[in-house]
């Protein structure tokens, strides 16, 4: 794959042409503002979609949009606060089968993924960089799962019984795909899958990781995408975590994540379910970067 073939800005979806959410009050974070971003983004994916004719709305049906709101702020709340689903269709008064089925389906259709994925992009443009990266930074997390989960396994290192979490990032931090295995995977196991779809979405450069990616057999599988794995060595002196390049930024990016509850325990019982709430997560973060900075420029 050659460098002429990178995405341009031309490549991406157009922007909303909605008005864009406003803080209600400067004094600091606000949930119900993180909210109203969220449903801002994700409804003008949805409308994207739909031109695009991928099915985001049952045929002969047009969808209601005050509810198609409530769910959304629904799902954000779910992700933020680790509510269950059959409690929050009981307080929220919309039934359980709407609220899951249509996480569900928004899911199967790849809506979390592909709006996750465009706001990363969006955000280097913003931040005066190229639209693809050329390094990521990968790495992993061990998180503990219920029973229910679809999967579960033994990291014996961390002695963490449940799912493990396979990020890949760029250097602002902001998740470009993952992966979710059993917590005893092997980090080259984990990774592996991600190179073809990173190479799909149009990356071309370094893969950096810790001392979990080294072997020749990894690095060759990443050379057939045109994806060079760099290998440098981390940890910690005297308790303190040791920063290394731009490999820190995987890190942070897992703290951001940790701040939504319901990324701490995996209860799903399927892995796609559980990586969306994970894209969520990123999308709410993302997006009211872009918010923020677009404030900031007018002034606002």
């Amino acid at each position: 794959m050659s460098r002429t073939s990178l995405r341009s800005n031309v490549d991406l979806p157009p922007p909303s042409a909605r008005r864009v959410p406003r803080p209600s009050r400067g004094d600091g974070w606000n949930a119900l503002t993180d909210i109203e971003v969220f449903v801002f983004a994700v409804e003008a994916e949805l409308e994207a979609m739909d031109r695009e004719r991928v099915g985001v709305h049952r045929r002969g049906r047009k969808p209601d949009l005050t509810l198609r709101r409530r769910l959304i702020g629904l799902i954000w709340t779910l992700t933020f606060g680790g509510l269950q689903w059959r409690i929050a269709g009981w307080l929220s008064g919309v039934p359980f089968t709407t609220l899951h089925s249509s996480f569900a389906r928004w899911t199967r259709l790849g809506l979390w993924r592909r709006l996750g994925q465009r706001l990363a992009l969006d955000w280097r443009l913003a931040c005066g960089d190229e639209v693809l990266p050329s390094a990521v930074v990968a790495d992993s997390r061990s998180l503990r799962s219920a029973p229910t989960a679809w999967v579960r396994g033994i990291d014996g290192s961390k002695l963490v019984k449940g799912v493990k979490l396979f990020a890949v990032c760029d250097k602002h931090g902001s998740l470009l795909d993952l992966e979710l295995q059993p917590a005893n995977t092997d980090d080259r196991a984990g990774v592996l899958p991600m190179l073809p779809r990173l190479a799909a979405l149009g990356f071309e450069g370094d893969l950096l990781g810790d001392s979990g990616f080294k072997g020749a057999p990894f690095a060759a599988a990443a050379l057939e995408h045109d994806i060079h794995v760099s290998v440098s060595p981390g940890g910690t002196r005297d308790g303190r975590f040791l920063p290394n390049g731009i490999r820190w930024v995987v890190e942070r990016l897992f703290a951001w994540l940790s701040r939504y509850r319901r990324l701490n325990i995996v209860y799903d019982r399927a892995a796609d379910l559980f990586a969306g709430h994970i894209w969520n997560a990123m999308i709410s973060i993302i997006a009211c970067r872009l918010v923020a900075q677009t404030q900031a420029q007018q002034g606002v």
